[in-house]
């Protein structure tokens, strides 16, 4: 179980998500007991962007899950970041209500002291301006996804949790989202936490890159980018791919 015992964080912690995860065990179907996650450890400053890579299985989604705090028998500790107290996510299907337009599902999601607000400047940076009255079944899943992305940055959460947004989507419309997801995120900076399988995505999105074992999922490695998103031209981005590629064989 999560331990409610543990230390006092450090100065700063609560500006910031620190994530300790020891041991996450399941029982399976058979009886047996598989071992999920052996030790992840990784820390995002607040405003920054982390993900998490590695093969499936490894443990990436579970830590979502623990950090949301759907999966509390584990041991270890999360230490969310300060701010609103607020959490988003955006999980690979969009979740919008077909009998409610895009306006709607976005205000559904939206606190009471937020029931006011003006979703119009979002809205057009998204480019989902002309589709506000629209419902879901009238969009295209990349459509959708942008719904999901503004519905989530509507809250003015404190933490972002994504979990594969792009999955499945040609590299085209990820590409336009992912520039989306940069411009409304460097708009309304929050502490953002991704899981990907895609290292052409993290290296484009990420402050921080944490490379994940197979199965039991430990940290192979934590790698910090520190070109700003802006400046990384695709020469820039298709080295820091190639070196990562070489230093972490097997996740590209």
């Amino acid at each position: 179980m999560s331990n409610p015992s543990k230390p006092t964080p450090p100065a700063g912690a609560a500006d910031r998500l620190d994530v300790l995860i020891r041991d996450k065990s399941f029982r399976g179907a058979d009886g047996n007991t598989l071992n999920a996650i052996s030790e992840i450890a990784f820390s995002a400053e607040a405003g920054s962007f982390t993900t998490l890579i590695g093969p499936s299985g490894c443990g990436k989604t579970t830590t979502l899950r623990i950090v949301l705090g759907l999966d509390r028998d584990f041991e270890g500790h999360v230490q969310l970041p300060g701010g609103s107290g607020r959490t988003a996510a955006v999980f690979q299907e969009p979740r919008l209500l077909p009998w409610r337009s895009v306006e709607d599902n976005i205000r559904l999601a939206l606190p009471a002291e937020l029931a006011g607000t003006d979703l119009e400047p979002l809205l057009q940076t998204l480019g989902l301006g002309e589709m506000r009255q629209r419902y879901p079944a009238e969009l295209s899943l990349g459509l959708a996804r942008r719904v999901a992305l503004a519905r989530a940055f509507a809250i003015e959460p404190s933490l972002l949790l994504l979990d594969e947004p792009f999955v499945s989507l040609d590299e085209d419309t990820a590409g336009r989202l992912r520039r989306l997801l940069l411009a409304v995120w460097s708009a309304r900076p929050t502490t953002a936490l991704m899981v990907t399988h895609n290292l052409r995505e993290a290296v484009e999105l990420s402050d921080r890159i944490v490379f994940l074992t197979p199965r039991p999922g430990r940290v192979r490695g934590i790698v910090d980018l520190d070109r700003p998103q802006a400046e990384r031209d695709l020469v820039w981005r298709q080295a820091r791919i190639e070196a990562l590629d070489a230093a972490y064989p097997g996740v590209l």
